[in-house]
Parts: C-alpha cells; structure tokens; sequence
C-alpha cells in the first residue's frame, strides 16, 4: 500500500473487493494476499509449498496458519473435532492447559475477526476432513458477529461467500443463559452499550438467522432481554481449568 495513493487500508481492500466482483475472482486468484493472523494447533499434519506444518508431533504448540491455503497439501490428522475460538487468549490458555493431549481435535483462532486465510482454512479442513466444528465466542454481539462470519460469511466478502462460509459450524458458547447455569458472579456481566444494543437489534433483522438458526436468533434476542454480556474466561472464575476440564468437553460430549 503506498500511502501517497491510498490513506488508509480500507480504501485498499474496498478496492480490491471491487476488482474481484468486476472480474468474478477471488482474491487468491489475483495473487492478492495479507499477512497471516490465525493460528492453528492439534492432532494435524499438512504441507505448504515446501514447508511442513507438523502440530501433531506437539499438538499444544501453535503455529501460523499459512496465507496460501491453496498451496496445502498430505493433510494428515487424527482429530475427532475441530474447535474454533474467538480470542488468542482462550487459544493460549488451551495451550497452556494441554487441552489436546486429553482431547484429540485441532484448535483454531483468528484472534478476533478471522481474516481470509483463517476461514479458507477452517473450510478446507471441514470439507476434507469431514469431521464436525464447533465455535466457542465471547457472549456479546461482537462475538456473536464472530460466530455468524464464519457460518454465513460477511457482507465485504459476499462474492467469495461459496469459498469463505462454513454452513457445518456448530455454536459451542458462550450463551446468554451460560450465566446462571454456571454461576458467574454479578461484578463479570457488564452492561450492553447503547452501540451493542444497536448492533444486536441489526443482526437480528438478517433474515438468514430465523431460516437457518431460529435457535441462534432466539439466543441472541435473550441477550439484548438480559441486557448485559461477558467474556468467555468469566466462565473460568471459579476454577482456573474450568473451561479446558468441564466446559468445552461437556458441551461437544
């Protein structure tokens, strides 16, 4: 990006997405790549160009998802389950719990919103692997956001939508009623913001939530009732392995 042309990346991606739906491409097709921003680790063993991504030989150690999916190769796994997390910190705190010695799956973050990479990964893996995925996300509309970019695709990248979606993902949690099914303490629910409460009253109004997830649009309209929203570690308030022993097995089992 030269900053003389263009001020601001924004401006370049917009840019991009136009050139790509003006000649029905995808980006990989122009050879327009961004820096990597996903991490992967698990039961996985896959090889990129000539570059081998062996996680299996230390399945809690992660590793960057590869910007050029298209080049992946000999993918080689033992895994029962994929699990996407929202955030870097739950990835870590995963890792750091060796989650995948107990658990035989692959783990996978965007660390926030996935970029292409991250979700071109995650649907070479479902549609190769054939084994079930499943998101767990902070409980607030920016997670719930999250979750829906990876089913669904988004708005910016709908001309991609066919490469990019993972109609397969299952929502994991973080759910409003988690709350008081767990016993999270009052001092970790905060407020929704007037910006949150507008946001969810948006992403109600997607007619594909009621097709598709009538149960994830119900969820969602519990949230906005309930008026406050919360991280997926205060889950983990009462017990530090909460999450990592309890939480995610009982959810996927």
């Amino acid at each position: 990006m030269h900053p003389s042309v263009f001020l601001d990346q924004s401006v370049v991606d917009h840019a991009i997405n136009d050139i790509c739906v003006l000649m029905q491409c995808s980006r990989h097709n122009l050879n327009v790549v961004s820096a990597g921003n996903g991490l992967v680790m698990g039961w996985i063993r896959f090889v990129e160009g000539k570059k081998i991504f062996d996680c299996i030989s230390s399945p809690n150690t992660s590793h960057p998802i590869p910007v050029y999916v298209e080049d992946i190769k000999d993918i080689i796994s033992v895994a029962h389950y994929i699990l996407v997390v929202e955030k870097e910190s739950v990835f870590q705190r995963l890792s750091n719990d060796q989650f995948c010695n107990a658990n035989r799956c692959i783990v996978i973050s965007g660390r926030g919103y996935p970029d292409i990479p991250t979700r071109r990964f995650l649907r070479l893996l479902v549609e190769n692997l054939h084994i079930p995925a499943y998101c767990l996300v902070d409980c607030d509309p920016y997670g719930f956001d999250i979750l829906t970019t990876y089913r669904f695709g988004s708005m910016q990248m709908a001309y991609d939508t066919k490469h990019l979606r993972v109609p397969e993902i299952h929502w994991l949690g973080a759910f409003p009623s988690d709350s008081e099914r767990y016993f999270v303490p009052k001092q970790c629910l905060l407020p929704l913001t007037a910006e949150d409460k507008r946001k969810i009253e948006a992403m109600l109004h997607r007619c594909y939530l009621q097709r598709e997830v009538p149960q994830w649009r119900l969820e969602l309209k519990m949230m906005l009732q309930k008026g406050v929203k919360f991280e997926i570690e205060a889950l983990s308030v009462h017990a530090l392995s909460f999450l990592t022993e309890s939480y995610i097995p009982s959810k996927i089992h």
